[in-house]
């Protein structure tokens, strides 16, 4: 992930899972980072419109479970099409927490209530949470993973992977037959470690096709890419 820029500490606190930091940027906003890594800053809506399909979507009426996005950005982007209802599974509470207090121009008021008419947000393991899913036969028109980037490594092996691969899998599981995934990858500049995670997209239990889209995230000074996937036997929600 792209490390964090000098700025006036506005917040810190460790969690039982991560160090929490807001810096203020006079530039970026306030900008969350986690364990060293800029995670987003309030000039990035980009990075929101983008992982949630870039504007081509219509949420509205339709079932979505979000993984991660504790930050808030994606809940709020995707209340502003009245779906259905979505669905938020977050291990981290101090970061919703934050989020609510210093990251208002990322995540609005959607995390003020926990749960709304149209919305719920747990605190919880995303994988305990995709078990439960699948054991019960539930499954979303939309799964967005805004977890962890693809990890940078030689070759595709070691416990990010593994995690990342068994939240591909597992999401492909709760994905309704024309549903669709969306999940950030990495920098423009990581060709390698992108071209490992499209071949991961290969040896998933069911086929699929993807694509792929780069825009520049101000806060990470640089192209980061987004991928949207569906299940190949199946045509995609318009």
């Amino acid at each position: 992930m792209v490390k964090e820029n000098k700025g006036r500490l506005v917040f810190e606190t460790n969690s039982p899972y991560q160090n929490i930091k807001v810096l203020h940027s006079l530039q970026f906003g306030n900008v969350l980072i986690l364990d060293g890594d800029i995670n987003l800053a309030e000039s990035d809506i980009i990075y929101t419109k983008t992982i949630t399909g870039g504007g081509r979507e219509d949420f509205k009426d339709k079932t979505i479970l979000i993984l991660g996005g504790g930050d808030g950005g994606v809940l709020n982007e995707l209340l502003q099409y009245s779906p259905k209802f979505v669905t938020m599974i977050d291990i981290d509470e101090d970061v919703i927490n934050c989020a609510t207090k210093y990251l208002r121009g990322i995540c609005g008021d959607a995390l003020d209530n926990l749960l709304g008419e149209n919305h719920k947000v747990h605190i919880g393991d995303c994988v305990k949470y995709l078990e439960q899913c699948i054991k019960e036969g539930r499954t979303f028109d939309y799964v967005i993973n805004d977890l962890t980037a693809i990890p940078v490594t030689k070759e595709p092996i070691g416990s990010l992977w593994e995690f990342l691969r068994l939240i591909l899998d597992m999401s492909m599981k709760v994905l309704s037959p024309s549903g669709k995934y969306f999940t950030q990858g990495n920098s423009y500049n990581k060709p390698d470690a992108l071209l490992m995670y499209e071949q991961q997209l290969s040896k998933l239990s069911c086929p699929v096709q993807f694509r792929k889209e780069d825009v520049f995230v101000p806060s990470y000074h640089e192209k980061w890419v987004f991928y949207e996937i569906w299940k190949a036997n199946q045509s995609p929600l318009p």
